[in-house]
């Protein structure tokens, strides 16, 4: 399938490794000319090499990176230098931390917000109208599963990526930029096999004396798929709401979990 999305310029956050890396992946591979966004010079570095290196990449397609803190002015001011205009916008950084709510003060909320709220809508704002004006724009907001089936320890990152979707819920419905091909869509991930998924086990593993093995086995026997999910199948869903095959989608929020949540809407 032609994506029609070729000689296209996204911005990638996030993109080091994990969902973002798979994400800017399948972009590349598709003949989008990426620039990636992650704190950690090193890993981000091995990421642009593995990407070059990729032979299903188009041998003109460009791939840059910047070593930043999306979730920061100085951080979004250096993404934007390297590039004046996107046409895709991937929005992503790292969860907040679990707990219990009633250890979290202002700070932590404040921050939560900042970082997965707030970011997100600052990287919207930047781009939609020059996206509009140009006839085609494409957003997506790696957010959770959470948003859907809220986790009881994981209440920084219901209450911020909740208040995210609700804004996206508005903002993409707008006539301007809808009927302008730009459209705003969340992807929340399940389970996936990522860095996150995996401290998080020996976070619990520490408390429990259980194994990590363990921890992640019982979590893959909680899911119809009986697995975890894939950085290259997320990127892959993330490519496809990027492409001209998705531009009757927009404000959605599109579930990629095995099966796992078990509602009907």
């Amino acid at each position: 399938m032609d994506m029609g999305i070729a000689g296209k310029w996204a911005l990638v956050c996030g993109a080091s490794k994990g969902l973002g890396f798979g994400c800017a992946q399948a972009l590349v591979r598709e003949g989008v000319n990426v620039v990636l966004v992650a704190r950690g010079a090193p890993t981000l570095q091995q990421a642009v090499r593995t990407l070059l290196a990729d032979l299903a990449r188009p041998a003109d397609t460009v791939v840059e990176h910047v070593a930043a803190d999306i979730t920061t002015v100085e951080g979004r001011a250096a993404a934007f230098a390297r590039h004046g205009e996107y046409d895709i916008v991937v929005t992503n950084a790292g969860g907040p931390p679990p707990g219990d709510f009633r250890t979290w003060d202002r700070d932590a909320w404040i921050k939560a917000v900042d970082a997965n709220m707030l970011t997100p809508i600052e990287l919207i704002k930047a781009t939609v109208d020059g996206m509009a004006a140009r006839g085609f724009g494409r957003i997506i907001n790696i957010t959770s599963s959470a948003v859907k089936a809220p986790i009881d320890v994981l209440g920084l990152s219901n209450g911020a990526r909740s208040g995210l979707t609700g804004f996206v819920a508005g903002v993409a419905r707008t006539t301007k930029l809808a009927s302008a091909d730009v459209t705003i869509n969340n992807l929340l991930p399940g389970v996936f096999d990522t860095d996150r998924v995996r401290g998080m086990a020996h976070g619990t593993a520490a408390k429990t004396g259980q194994t990590v093995e363990a921890i992640i086995e019982a979590r893959r026997n909680n899911i119809p798929a009986r697995r975890l999910g894939t950085p290259d199948e997320f990127g892959a869903a993330c490519a496809f709401l990027c492409s001209r095959h998705g531009s009757y989608i927009t404000g959605q929020n599109v579930l990629i979990d095995g099966g796992a949540y078990p509602g009907t809407y």
